[in-house]
């Protein structure tokens, strides 16, 4: 009798920065990604706010890659934008502010209605970053030193 063999879940991936100047940084990932960080005042980095906000904004746009392909075809156009200013004396951004834009002039008004619920309850369900801002998280912080 043939035993099955369960398949071991991938490794996670691994995720750190590397100081390469003052206030500039290299994020990696095990994956062999890599994105340039810096202040706002560096051409060519993102920002951390930044990242935040594009991570939110490509966590969206995948949230809701399915059910708008399925409507309109694997070679839809979208691009998500998303705002919000910093409140610098608490550090923290108050309100991200997204915009989906898509051509829907191919459907009646019902269908883009419908089709406009079904993407906002599909980025609500499934968007993890967006889920997790609106949830808030707990972050913990450890320091290391050479002994």
């Amino acid at each position: 009798m043939a035993q099955l063999i369960p398949a071991s879940a991938p490794a996670p991936t691994e995720l750190w920065v590397e100081r390469t100047g003052t206030r500039l940084y290299t994020g990696r990932s095990s994956r062999g990604a890599k994105v340039h960080i810096g202040s706002e005042s560096v051409d060519g980095v993102f920002t951390p706010g930044e990242l935040l906000k594009i991570a939110l904004a490509a966590c969206s746009g995948m949230s809701s890659d399915f059910p708008l392909a399925r409507r309109l075809g694997d070679d839809y156009d979208a691009t998500i934008r998303v705002s919000g200013a910093a409140d610098r004396e608490n550090e923290v951004y108050p309100q991200l502010d997204e915009v989906l834009e898509l051509d829907l002039s191919e459907l009646d008004s019902e269908a883009q209605d419908r089709l406009i619920a079904l993407v906002e309850r599909s980025v609500d369900k499934v968007c993890t970053v967006g889920r997790t801002l609106k949830a808030g998280t707990t972050v913990t912080l450890k320091i290391t030193r050479d002994a």
